[in-house]
């Protein structure tokens, strides 16, 4: 014998109940809408699909604990004029009213996931940072990212989101979508370049070259004040047409690469090679962030052309090759 259709039968009752007057006082409303399913209880996490009908959300909120029956919880749905439930995942407890639920299924107050976009990570380190906080799914990240249409459509020009992903700490709901929260992190940046413009109008550099230079300084930079002092270096090269030489820029362009630089890395040619290539390479390389963009666009008043790391985070800093290798010596040879 087949089982009766729970929506068909809701369907026939709510109409009779009404007719009977018994939801209708106010009393009966308020007594469905205030029903919980216990007088205390912890947090449940529930998943609201889209294009639930309200039986099958009562249905799952049942399954959940978090009402006392799925009927019921149909029931207060239809005596409240809160509009439809809204798929997302919800934070949900057994000690909630059954009208604070439909509050918060009507309203869409789902649950907010903080995820953090560190300065200097590149795009397949975001994407994969956002994938494990369940907000998107990686291979269609990675591939909507290197769609150069897509990107075009959010007002950039490259090939790939790379350096576009504005690094921050967002709280974002899950079930957004992949090209929403690209498109969220990306409306960022641009939201953030905007003060930035007259100072690249200034420097005569377009928004794509600022955001290469700025990813070279947000890697090698570990020093805040010396984020100015790193682009005047790049751009005293550029101005005499010296290759960067940045080694970041080399590493970006190996392929899963571990371990140390050495000499035949930067001997090795690629288009991100800043040894054998003059200029800026073809795109960036990390997502910067404001203190590197702000330094990219206004560079120290320096004639440096030199910098090597000293091991504590610092650079040295110098304008004569000499005092370059005198430095390299000192610092980086002495053990």
């Amino acid at each position: 014998m087949p089982k009766p259709n729970p929506r068909l039968r809701l369907g026939l009752i709510l109409p009779l109940l009404v007719a009977l007057g018994l939801p209708a006082s106010l009393a009966g409303r308020l007594w469905l809408l205030d029903q919980r399913a216990a007088p205390s209880g912890a947090e449940v996490t529930v998943e609201i699909p889209k294009g639930a009908g309200v039986m099958q959300v009562g249905e799952i909120l049942e399954k959940a604990g978090v009402v006392k029956s799925a009927w019921g919880f149909a029931l207060a749905s239809r005596l409240t004029s809160l509009g439809p439930l809204r798929a997302g995942e919800y934070g949900l407890s057994p000690a909630m009213s059954q009208r604070m639920i439909l509050n918060h299924l009507a309203r869409g107050k789902v649950l907010l996931h903080n995820v953090t976009i560190p300065e200097g990570f590149t795009l397949a380190q975001a994407v994969a940072r956002l994938a494990e906080a369940r907000l998107l799914d990686p291979a269609r990240a990675l591939e909507l990212a290197r769609d150069r249409e897509f990107v075009a459509s959010l007002g950039l020009k490259g090939d790939s989101l790379e350096g576009y992903l504005f690094p921050d700490t967002y709280r974002l709901p899950r079930g957004l979508g992949t090209r929403a929260v690209l498109t969220l992190l990306a409306r960022r940046f641009q939201a953030e370049w905007k003060a930035l413009e007259p100072l690249a109008a200034q420097r005569g550099l377009s928004q794509h070259k600022a955001v290469i230079l700025a990813s070279i300084i947000e890697r090698e930079a570990r020093v805040d004040q010396e984020r100015p002092l790193i682009s005047a270096v790049y751009h005293n090269r550029l101005k005499l047409g010296m290759k960067l030489q940045a080694d970041p820029t080399v590493i970006y362009g190996l392929e899963g690469f571990e371990g140390n630089l050495t000499r035949a890395h930067l001997e090795r040619d690629h288009a991100y090679n800043t040894y054998t290539r003059e200029g800026l390479p073809p795109g960036p390389i990390c997502s910067p962030g404001l203190a590197s963009l702000r330094a990219a666009l206004k560079p120290a008043a320096v004639d440096y052309l030199y910098f090597v790391a000293k091991g504590d985070g610092s650079h040295a800093f110098s304008r004569d090759y000499q005092d370059q290798i005198n430095n390299v010596n000192r610092y980086q040879r002495r053990h």
